[in-house]
This record gives C-alpha cells, structure tokens and sequence, in this order.
C-alpha cells in the first residue's frame, strides 16, 4: 500500500472497542472535498476511522482558478496537488493514501484522442486494483464509498475508479486473490456518491429562486433531461444528514486552489439556504453483506450492531 498520512500502524483496539472504518475511493485530489466531504468530516467527529484513497495524482488536471493560472504552479503541477490535498484532509480530520496511478486525463475532441501511455484508466484491472486490494486489507473498512459504473460522469479515471473498488470490495475478502497484499478483510456495505442528484439540485434551485437570488442550476436542469440516457439511474437508499459540516466541506474545497475557484459555481448558493432545503449528503447502497432497512440516514446501519458489541 502506498504511504498512508495520519496513522500509518492502523493498530486495533479489540473487542467491543473496536471503531468503525469508512474508506472513500476517489480518482484525483478534489473529488473527496467535492463528493461526500461533509460525511466524512461529520463521521470523523464522532470517532469514526476514515481513509481517503486517491488513485492518482491529478497530474493533467487543469487549473480552474484563474488566480493560481502561473507557469511556476503549471511546472509543478503534482507537487502543488499533493500539497492542496495535504491541507484538505487535515480540514476534514481524515486520513489518506495514494496509489501512485498517473492521471489520464479528460479527452476532448470528435473524435476523442487516445488515452496516455501508461495512465490509470488504460492499467489492467488486476494492476490497477492490487493497492486498492492491499490497502482495503490494511485498513479494514466496514463501509466503501464509490463512484458508479459510469463514474459519477463519463472522466475515464473515475469509470476506472468505480472498477476498481468493485473488484476490491468482491476480491478483498477471498485469500484466494491477490495473494502477498495481507490477510483477507471483506467489507460489509459499498455505496455509490449520488451527491448530484437531480431532487437535490431542484430543491437548491428552487430555494434560490424562492430567496430571490439567480440560481446557478438552470443549465444544469436542462442538462438533466437532455443526457438522462447517458446517465446512470440510482435510487437515493440513504441520506446521511450532515449540514453543520458543510462549511466544512466548503474550506476542503477551498483547500484544493488550482481546481476550485472562491468565487466560482461552489459557493453561490449561501450555507443557510443548503442547510434548510436539503441538510443531507445521498447514496445509493449497492453492495450489504448485511440486515438493513432502507432508506437509511446512515452508513453504518447495520454494521453497528455486528461491530459496537
């Protein structure tokens, strides 16, 4: 497994002191800040052990903010992500891992190019799935977070991100596979990011135009319905609430300052109006080892009762 920041010996209590684990499996850096932040930091807070993975460095990530556009940061590129995710994972009270993988890249064009030598999304989905096995059996996860089968949207390092964790959510647990990454662990609960789901984005709207201010979801709306057949259709199964940790979230995101512009998309629609019209970050649970009603409003249903004897 590659390093692992904040704890690195993972030594277990045992017993009925045994904490719970969340592990978030993400593409680059960024995507944890923008995708089940506020999760993450909510269940840190209450002692839960949570490890970030990031499969690759963001190396060929453009930079969206216009004031970190400089030939010094361009040059460096990876360095300087490395150290944005750095001070968002201390923002979040988290741990993290990288795998190593090098970014592939958006491909533009029609028709697009190819892909870069060597990058993760063309790796063998056994290359690329190895550290993932090893750091699921280091760490120990009792819950997996993911992107779905088409990435959340259609970046090929996240369609290879939601791969990637299936294959270690199945094969984790199985010492049949993958053998010299550890003793066998298998997860109990795997759950898809439906953080942009379209309830969500018109209740936001909706509020907007409600406090008469101009919402920013309008094209967005519209794009709904004209890639509904592209996108991947998931059913909200649980909603984590989790409002006093979007400010949070937000200073992540902020964290990451070549991808996230303060003045940009993220943060026109004031806190107070996220907190009244929709005080939850949603998923889909798409693997249970274990008894669960749904909807939940957490990740953990289910897995407490086997774990918090």
């Amino acid at each position: 497994m590659s390093e692992v920041i904040g704890d690195p010996t993972f030594e277990r209590p045992r017993g009925g002191d045994e904490p719970l684990r969340l592990m978030a499996v993400h593409a680059h850096p960024d995507d944890e800040s923008s995708k089940g932040a506020a999760t993450m930091a909510k269940y840190a807070a209450e002692g839960v052990e949570v490890l970030v993975v990031t499969c690759t460095g963001g190396e060929r990530g453009d930079i969206l903010n216009p004031a970190m556009d400089r030939p010094e940061i361009k040059a460096d590129i990876g360095k300087v992500r490395q150290e944005e995710m750095a001070r968002a994972r201390e923002i979040l009270g988290v741990r993290q891992s990288w795998l190593g993988f090098v970014d592939s890249g958006f491909p533009e064009g029609d028709p697009p190019p190819p892909l870069p030598e060597g990058c993760f999304a063309l790796q063998p989905l056994e290359t690329a799935s190895e550290p993932l096995v090893r750091a699921v059996r280091e760490f120990r996860p009792h819950v997996m977070l993911t992107y779905d089968e088409k990435g959340g949207y259609p970046h090929p390092d996240h369609v290879k991100c939601h791969e990637v964790s299936m294959e270690a959510f199945e094969a984790a647990g199985d010492p049949e596979r993958y053998p010299g990454t550890g003793d066998p662990w298998q997860p109990l609960k795997l759950y898809y990011h439906l953080t942009f789901n379209k309830d969500r984005i018109l209740a936001l709207h909706n509020a907007m135009e409600k406090a008469g201010r101009e919402s920013p979801y309008g094209d967005w709306i519209k794009r709904f319905d004209e890639e509904s057949e592209r996108r991947a259709k998931w059913e909200v199964t649980t909603r984590v609430p989790c409002a006093d940790y979007f400010e949070t979230r937000d200073r992540a995101l902020l964290a990451h300052a070549t991808q996230i512009d303060p003045n940009g998309f993220w943060f026109v629609v004031p806190l107070d109006i996220q907190r009244e019209a929709w005080p939850t970050e949603d998923y889909h649970l798409a693997r249970s080892l274990v008894d669960t009603e749904l909807p939940e409003d957490d990740l953990f249903a289910g897995v407490r009762e086997k774990v918090c004897l």
